[in-house]
Formats: C-alpha cells, sequence, structure tokens
C-alpha cells in the first residue's frame, strides 16, 4: 500500500474543517486537498477545490482526477429549517463523494465521518448522559444515522474503513458558519457593551444551571487524525469532548469579566429576533475600533445561539472509549473560551 498520505477534507471552510486542515499542515507529512462549494486560497502544503457536492455529475467530474488520496475526511453540512429536510442533502453530499472517490482512488485507507449529539437525540430534548457509543438508536429522521449506515453498507469487502466522530458543540474562530457558539458569545458580548448594558444570559433560565461539554476544534482534529491512522479505531465511533464539564452559571459571569463587564439576572431573549437589527450598531463597532469589514451575516448565527441556550437539560456524553483506546488529550474549557476570544481579538473581528 502507498505510504504516501492524502487527504481529502470535505467541507474545508467550517469550523471544524478549517482546523484539521491547520492541523494536517502541522504534521507536515500530509499531502491536503480542501473541498467546499466556496473553494479556497491555495497555500504551499493545501490546494482547494470548489464543487457542489449535490450535484453527482459534477462531484464525479471534480474528483476524478484525485487519484491520490488516501483518507477523506468527511465534515460538510447542508442546513435545513427541519430535522428531516437535513437527510437528503447531506446523505446525498457524502454519497456522491464516495462514490466518486472509490473509482478513482485505489489507494484509498480511510473515511472519517463527522457526527454530534443528535445520534443521541439530544435536539429532541432531555436524553441519558453520559451519552454512550454503545446507547440505542431513535425514530428516525437522522442525517447522522443515514451517514453512517451507509459507509457501514459501503464498506463491506472493501480494503479501506471509516470512523465517526461524535463531538459536542464544536468552538472554534471560524467564520461565515450555521454553528459558531464562539462568535455568538463574542459578538452578543461586544454589542451589549458598546449599548452600555450588562452580560445577560439570553437562554432559558433552566439551562443556565446545567451541565454541559463542549468540544474545542483543534481537539477534535488530532482525534480524527488519530481515529483515521490507528488501525484499531477502525469502523468505530468516538464520542470526541475536552473531557470536562461546565454549567453556565458558572461560565457567565467569568465571560463577562473577560469582556470587562457587569452582570445581571439571566433574561430569556431569543437572539434571532432581538439581534435581527443590531448590524447598524456592529457596522459602528467595525468603523470605531477599526476591525476587519466582515458581514454581520458572517459573524452571527444566531439561530445556534438560541438552540444551544436552549438546553435546560443535562447534555454531555462519555468521552472515555478514545481515552481507554489511546487518545489522552484534553482542553480545559473555561481556558479555550478565553483563547478563542483573545484570537478573535487578534483577527480584528471583535474589539481589543
Amino acid at each position: 500500500m502507498n505510504n504516501n498520505k492524502t487527504a481529502l477534507v470535505v467541507g474545508a471552510n467550517g469550523v471544524i474543517g478549517s482546523n484539521l486542515i491547520s492541523h494536517l499542515e502541522c504534521l507536515g507529512d500530509w499531502h491536503i486537498i480542501g473541498l467546499s462549494r466556496r473553494g479556497g486560497r491555495d497555500t504551499d502544503k493545501t490546494r482547494y477545490i470548489s464543487v457542489d457536492l449535490l450535484n453527482a455529475e459534477e462531484s464525479a467530474k471534480k474528483l476524478a482526477p484525485l487519484t491520490e488520496v488516501t483518507h477523506v475526511f468527511y465534515a460538510a453540512y447542508q442546513d435545513k429549517p427541519t430535522w428531516a429536510e437535513l437527510v437528503a442533502p447531506n446523505l446525498t453530499m457524502l454519497v456522491n463523494v464516495v462514490n466518486a472517490i472509490e473509482i478513482v482512488a485505489k489507494d484509498l485507507q480511510h473515511i472519517s465521518l463527522m457526527q454530534g449529539y443528535k445520534v443521541y437525540g439530544a435536539h429532541y430534548g432531555p436524553f441519558k448522559t453520559p451519552a454512550k457509543e454503545t446507547d440505542g438508536g431513535h425514530m428516525p429522521p437522522e442525517f447522522n444515522v443515514d451517514q453512517q449506515q451507509f459507509l457501514v453498507a459501503q464498506q463491506k469487502g472493501k480494503k479501506w474503513n471509516w470512523s465517526a466522530l461524535r463531538p459536542s458543540v464544536v468552538a472554534g474562530t471560524a467564520l461565515g458558519n450555521p454553528m459558531n457558539l464562539i462568535s455568538v458569545i463574542a459578538v452578543y458580548a461586544s454589542i451589549s457593551k458598546e449599548l452600555g448594558l450588562p452580560l445577560r444570559f439570553p437562554g432559558k433560565l433552566g439551562a443556565y444551571d446545567k451541565l454541559l461539554d463542549i468540544t474545542d476544534a483543534g481537539l477534535l482534529a488530532k482525534a480524527t487524525v488519530w481515529a483515521a491512522t490507528n488501525q484499531e479505531s477502525a469502523n468505530q465511533a468516538f464520542n470526541i469532548t475536552n473531557g470536562d464539564l461546565i454549567r453556565w452559571n458558572d461560565l457567565w459571569p467569568k465571560i463577562a469579566a473577560y469582556f470587562k463587564m457587569d452582570t445581571a439576572p439571566p433574561l430569556q431573549m431569543p437572539l434571532q429576533t432581538i439581534m435581527a437589527d443590531k448590524s447598524a450598531v456592529w457596522a459602528q463597532l467595525q468603523d470605531k475600533y477599526n476591525l476587519v469589514r466582515h458581514s454581520y451575516e458572517d459573524v452571527s448565527s444566531w439561530a445556534f445561539g438560541d438552540f444551544v441556550f436552549s438546553w435546560d437539560y443535562d447534555f454531555f456524553s462519555d468521552g472515555t472509549k478514545a481515552r481507554r483506546m489511546g487518545f489522552h488529550d484534553y482542553v480545559d474549557t473555561e481556558q479555550m473560551f478565553f483563547a478563542l476570544f483573545d484570537e478573535l481579538k487578534r483577527k480584528k473581528v471583535i474589539p481589543d
């Protein structure tokens, strides 16, 4: 088998994909191809391809030259208004990638699938915690499950294997994504401060004291490569988390202190509603502090913020399976928040 490793990162511009590419570049022994609808700017280590993965013909044509691919890291996501509507596009994109790559990549070794706690029904309401990889499934529709079932069936009799990573809320600084909790909090705090307001927790009151785990995007990248290159982890799923738990009632005042703001009691406020008309305030902040001119839409994921802050039930998994099998990295979640806020400041996304 070819010892050269070539990664095809599908969903290259997202929080997960961009951090995975950064990690692979640092490792130094990977050739990297980034795949996304928008494409990207090539570097000396990564080249980007723009492709509409919902189009099977275009996918086959664009991926046909990629004969050198040994590892597919699938982290693409197509957002839709309802859970049922998520199934068709997200399954279709994966099927189109696998069908195209299997034909041409004769040294294909591994396909990595990014999932989440939807596998455990966490998006519907209170679920069994800590969630374990062996927990029973729930009534469909669920695209994460359909994607895994497709890989399991497709892999039979093949020399390649697969893995599925199940992170919690993924924290990173990549912008323009529908699921970015770090930018939600940072932009909400920055605008609140500019308006002379205290930093109020805007979610359900019952969510303020519940247990929650988080997954740092950098940690997830390391775990993803570990699972894809460790033969013992072949054809298995893994919960990947930082390794600790938080409660908003403990962390939120510390976030306020970071931004040099006062706090006030939680008040349930739908961010999609109260932040919808704040683009003018954001533009004023960009002028005042000479920030990079990212659009308000690219820095704000208010629907995702409302979703996360609505969890008035414990939301965490058992991450010990990966650790028992040899992945021992961890991240202090509290320090992670502050480090990522610092990164947004360095990138001049939010005021210093």
